[in-house]
């Protein structure tokens, strides 16, 4: 067999291709060392028309196959944790699908939605929550206050003018006082646990003896007939403890003038909620105490009135404390728990009323009885 420049056998590509012809029909004469071209060609027309792609075999392919594998198995581990984690979620807490089934989740997102500030008078209580109990960790949880404002940034006050002979500044820096004081007797931390406010103390004027030795007897000596309740609102730190950080607060503030020129009265009425559990160890119970004030304090201009300066009096004032121990007088709220005894005071009385009514005064008959209140 002849061979060609390139080295390769000499027959032809065209000739090789006529034998498989005639090979396929039965005739034709097989051209020289047809065993050894055909193999050539065949492996040749292999590669050309990529029947075997390179790396078939190699790892990279055999490993992208099986990672989907991998991944696919990884997919349903995944799922299955989720699932059981769902499953375990639903066991401590059923209520989060209940809420969602019986449209309560909905409800508490409308009723936790922030409400503007109380610019007037309400006309009516506030719309009735679902009764959810409270939890440490959402001790506002079916109560209205939930849409209150937190602590001090409830008290919003009016934009200052000048009043009754006193200037815008005077006005303002009147304002500002009344709401430190009332800050001071029921948001700071030290006088609800029981300690002196004398800070609060301290911000009335010195010429206003009886009003200051009133408030001092109370503290030192409280009664019924001299509670320091009526001012300051106080829990004793080794019954009870707030349950977080947050105490719940909604009112107004208003600007009127005194009785006469030079004077001004700044009227708050305000309504604190406060969420207490047991200071025992474990105890994970909360109790809401509801504690409204109407305040008045008169604010004069030292130039004209005696008066000490950036000092302020103190004018009537009415309570209303919901949720306390009704025969208890030693100066702390008392909230009542599941486990306080059926015969600790007074059997509560009376047609139901609603703590969280600010669309009606202060009844002040309910100080000479144990009412009932419809929620808390």
């Amino acid at each position: 067999m002849g061979k060609n420049d390139e080295g390769r056998p000499g027959v032809s590509d065209e000739e090789w291709a006529r034998f498989m012809e005639q090979a396929a029909q039965g005739a034709g004469e097989a051209p020289k060392e047809p065993s050894a071209r055909a193999r050539m060609v065949t492996e040749r027309l292999r590669r050309e028309q990529g029947q075997e792609p390179p790396g078939w075999r190699t790892g990279p392919a055999w490993q992208e196959a099986r990672g989907r594998g991998t991944a696919r198995r990884r997919l349903k581990a995944t799922l299955a944790v989720v699932f059981i984690a769902g499953l375990a979620l639903v066991a401590v807490r059923p209520e989060l699908v209940i809420d969602r089934l019986t449209g309560k989740a909905e409800d508490r997102r409308e009723h936790a939605a922030p409400l503007p500030a109380e610019s007037v008078r309400p006309t009516a209580p506030p719309s009735p929550a679902h009764p959810d109990r409270p939890t440490p960790a959402e001790p506002f949880r079916g109560s209205p206050a939930l849409q209150w404002a937190d602590g001090a940034a409830g008290i919003e006050l009016p934009v200052a003018t000048a009043v009754n002979g006193l200037s815008k500044e005077q006005v303002a820096e009147g304002l500002g006082k009344a709401k430190q004081f009332v800050v001071l007797a029921n948001l700071d931390r030290a006088t609800l646990r029981g300690e002196r406010p004398k800070a609060a103390l301290d911000m009335i004027d010195p010429g206003q003896r009886q009003m200051l030795d009133r408030l001092e007897q109370a503290l030192d000596h409280p009664s019924r007939e001299s509670d320091p309740l009526q001012m300051f609102t106080r829990a004793n730190p080794a019954e009870v403890r707030l349950a977080g950080d947050v105490v719940k607060v909604r009112g107004r503030t208003t600007v009127e003038p005194g009785e006469s020129p030079g004077q001004v009265d700044v009227l708050m009425d305000y309504t604190f909620v406060y969420p207490l559990v047991q200071a025992k160890a474990g105890a994970d119970e909360v109790s809401r105490t509801i504690v409204r004030r109407r305040l008045e304090f008169t604010f004069a201009d030292p130039r004209k009135w005696r008066i000490k300066a950036g000092m302020m009096q103190v004018g009537p004032y009415q309570y209303d404390i919901a949720n306390s121990a009704c025969s208890v007088y030693d100066g702390y709220v008392h909230p009542q728990f599941r486990d306080t005894p059926d015969d600790a005071g007074p059997t509560p009385s009376g047609p139901p009323r609603d703590p969280y009514d600010r669309s009606k005064d202060i009844d002040r008959g309910q100080e000479e009885g144990c009412g009932t209140v419809s929620r808390t």
